[in-house]
């Protein structure tokens, strides 16, 4: 009778370490699943993003626009770098909207950007003392065709922009992610 109880006591152990390990391995599954859905939102402030500083004027960009999230060098007021989790995203981030009844609105994610140009110094990319990250010159790609006779065009350069996004989401998910766009 003795080892039959000691035994019935082993396997209700056992049996509540197997339903404590299953409902550990559920919540991390879920955890994980938040995660990649506050990841895949971070698209739209990335598309925010980029819409908005495709559609401004090469002067609206040598300087910063808080408001927007704009910031025209790549240290800005935090140093020399952004560290996004260091980042003051109550007053220095622009926050992208999506349609109604979009998914990630659902499931409760917003999504907040901020753009930095990729550039030492506020004003042109053309200043003779401006040092900006990897410029692009329109002429080095070899488009159309190549007529030696005329001078050359002088070259337009395009500074790199780094779009950090930020999405919080339901159970304290954050997620950040980096794209350079040109």
């Amino acid at each position: 009778m003795w080892v039959a109880l000691v035994v019935l006591i082993v396997m209700s152990l056992a049996g509540l370490a197997m339903m404590r390990q299953m409902g550990t391995g559920i919540s991390v599954a879920g955890n994980v699943a938040f995660k990649q859905n506050a990841t895949s939102t971070a698209d739209v402030g990335t598309e925010a993003a980029r819409a908005w500083f495709v559609a401004q004027p090469t002067v609206v960009l040598e300087s910063d626009s808080v408001a927007q999230g704009y910031y025209a060098t790549w240290s800005g007021t935090w140093g020399s770098t952004v560290d996004p989790t260091q980042f003051n995203w109550a007053t220095g981030a622009a926050t992208a909207t999506v349609g109604a009844g979009a998914a990630d609105t659902a499931m409760g994610n917003t999504s907040q950007y901020i753009i930095q140009r990729l550039c030492r110094d506020p004003g042109s990319v053309q200043a003779p003392t401006q040092t900006c990250s990897d410029l692009e010159d329109d002429t080095s790609r070899g488009k159309g065709s190549f007529d030696y006779t005329s001078s050359p065009l002088p070259p337009s350069f395009k500074p790199y922009f780094r779009v950090t996004t930020r999405v919080v989401g339901p159970r304290n998910t954050v997620s950040f992610t980096q794209v350079i766009l040109n």
